[in-house]
């Protein structure tokens, strides 16, 4: 796996498949570059870009203080440039997409399009709190059996799941010892979550206004506790111009190989190419 080096000296992982148009896909808050796993082999015209993000998978541990969307976002167009990359689309799952929303405010002109996987301007507590109840924690199960067995109990949400789905999940996201199961991030990214979202709310909706511009899209999971559904149809109001769909048995997040899915995806890479 390739490795390139911030300005802080930290290495972070990352993959550089296809060619055509250059999309960064941006996981989710504890997940790595396996999240677009599943989408990968629908998109193969594309130039597919993924990264760890400091902290997770296999790039370095840096400290709770460096696990901010700031310091990610920055580190994604640091990436951009080690790959001589000067305009992308971005596609960004959950925490993905916080930091795509920003870099349209602060890298306007980097970005090509941006496309957001269940999240938006306004995160729901329902959806923190159960992050809150994981983060930074190994699993209680021992086996990848037994913590698939888990996730499809606690996801409720859920429904129509391909066959082993989740036990694919599980060891996308967990390491098997000889003592169990243990997550593929630093523990203290549970110190800087918390961090996150201490103290009021900041108002985020200039950040989806920041798009203005270039093409934008947004798939929902019609269960999802993160985006509401109130908000996914305020995002629609303001930018009647994207593209659009809700997930039926989802919740937070889809996995993107859903027609609904691919269909936006589709959509919003035709509009990118214009």
């Amino acid at each position: 796996m390739p490795h390139f080096s911030t300005a802080d000296g930290a290495r972070l992982a990352y993959s550089d498949e296809g060619r055509g148009l250059p999309v960064l896909c941006l996981a989710g808050l504890t997940r790595n570059m396996a999240d677009f796993d599943y989408l990968a082999p629908h998109l193969p015209d594309l130039r597919l870009i993924r990264m760890d993000y400091r902290g997770r998978g296999q790039s370095d541990f840096t400290g709770a203080a460096t696990y901010t969307v700031p310091q990610e976002g920055a580190d994604a167009l640091a990436l951009l440039d080690h790959l001589g990359i000067e305009k992308a689309a971005v596609l960004g799952t959950s925490r993905g997409g916080l930091i795509g929303m920003l870099l349209a405010a602060v890298a306007h002109d980097r970005l090509l399009g941006l496309c957001l996987n269940d999240v938006g301007p306004v995160i729901e507590h329902a959806g923190l709190d159960r992050i809150k109840d994981y983060v930074g924690r190994n699993p209680a199960a021992k086996t990848y059996e037994a913590v698939a067995d888990r996730m499809a109990a606690l996801s409720p949400g859920f429904s129509d799941v391909p066959e082993g789905r989740w036990l694919s999940d599980a060891q996308k996201f967990y390491v098997e010892g000889e003592r169990g199961l243990t997550i593929r991030y630093d523990p203290a990214l549970r110190e800087a979550f918390l961090a996150a979202f201490e103290g009021e709310a900041p108002d985020l909706w200039p950040l989806w206004e920041a798009t203005a511009g270039f093409p934008v899209a947004l798939i929902r999971g019609a269960n999802s506790d993160l985006l509401s559904r109130e908000v996914f149809e305020e995002m629609r109001l303001r930018r009647p111009d994207g593209v659009y769909a809700e997930v039926p048995g989802r919740a937070h997040v889809p996995w993107l190989d859903e027609a609904e899915s691919l269909g936006v995806v589709r959509a919003w890479v035709e509009r990118v190419r214009g």
